[in-house]
């Protein structure tokens, strides 16, 4: 009998591939994920769960409040507020993606996460962090034809463009981030797999899996110069644009007027591709993962964080909006109590 195993590998060796590629996705099902997060001393655990939670609650309200306050003022039923509700949104799932986990680590002093919970967290990010870029772009636009374009802003960005331009953004973003849960499905792991991160991050995940990436990498990387250094390149062609209608302004406060509307976006852009750069370059230049987890934090929790400041402190319209939807709030209020 084992004579008549030994002929079967030799004369079909794709066979013995096979069957070995079948044990390795079979051990991959029940491996076992643990997220290291930033530290293991016990003492600090309630302090990194009480500043995140602080975080996160900072981020859904601050969001919340810019989704409420665009909808219920008709003053800011525009293309660049359209735009910023639906920011808003995704930050507030890309943030949901990450915290409400690691906090709950944190409650239960558990650091496992199942295959298919990390499998799903790398389509959210995925999904989420691509749609923050993609919007970034869609707000370039818009103001590059507010300020380029005037007279033909309101022909060239009507409703209907602007709802089929997030459409198409959620469309491309979902099946990106499908494409990569697909191919991060083809890997396996080893029994026991410690992810050193607070969330299962995609390129960690790659780095820790026990067979071929070369696939995945190549996938992830063309994916990063296309759908990351495309929209940036865009951008920039956008501001060049932007920088020289405004020298030609003569007035200096029709300048500062066109310059102001475009402040808080390019303050949000700087911020997100600063973090992202940041924590890419200092896990290339560094090889321990730990830093990498805490640069991580700028993107996934304190961009989300500070967007909504940056545009309620920064733009005008958006703090007269807020005045009046609380002056409303203070009105309707002690009509319910009555």
């Amino acid at each position: 009998m084992s004579i008549y195993v030994k002929k079967n590998h030799v004369i079909f060796p794709f066979l013995g591939s096979h069957l070995l590629h079948m044990e390795s996705e079979n051990n991959t099902k029940f491996s076992k994920f643990l997220l290291m997060g930033f530290s293991e001393e016990p003492e600090l655990q309630p302090l990194i769960f009480g500043l995140f939670l602080f975080m996160y609650l900072v981020t859904v309200f601050g969001n919340v409040l810019i989704i409420l306050v665009v909808s219920f003022d008709t003053h800011l039923h525009t293309p660049m507020y359209f735009f910023l509700t639906n920011l808003s949104l995704v930050d507030i799932c890309f943030t949901s993606t990450v915290i409400p986990k690691m906090l709950w680590n944190i409650q239960t002093q558990s650091k496992a996460i199942t295959y298919a919970g990390c499998i799903t967290q790398i389509y959210f990010l995925v999904l989420f962090a691509v749609l923050d870029i993609f919007l970034l772009s869609m707000m370039a636009y818009d103001r590059f034809v507010a300020i380029c374009h005037p007279l033909h802003y309101m022909v060239i960005m009507r409703p209907r463009l602007c709802g089929l331009l997030v459409l198409v953004c959620w469309i491309l973003s979902a099946l990106h981030s499908l494409l990569e849960s697909l191919m991060m499905l083809q890997l396996s792991f080893s029994t026991e797999v410690e992810i050193p991160h607070f969330f299962c991050e995609l390129n960690q995940m790659i780095q820790l899996a026990c067979s071929d990436t070369f696939h995945n990498n190549m996938v992830m990387y063309f994916a990063a110069m296309l759908l990351g250094v495309g929209p940036f390149l865009g951008i920039l062609y956008s501001y060049s644009k932007i920088v020289s209608s405004i020298c030609g302004i003569s007035s200096a406060q029709g300048k500062y007027k066109a310059f102001s509307t475009c402040a808080s976006h390019l303050s949000v852009v700087f911020l997100f591709y600063c973090t992202v750069l940041g924590v890419y370059l200092s896990s290339a230049a560094t090889p321990s993962s730990h830093s990498s987890a805490k640069a991580s934090v700028m993107y996934t929790v304190v961009t989300p964080m500070l967007n909504p400041f940056i545009y309620s402190l920064r733009n005008k319209d958006v703090k007269k909006a807020l005045m009046r939807f609380s002056g409303m709030a203070a009105i309707k209020g002690p009509i319910v109590l009555c």
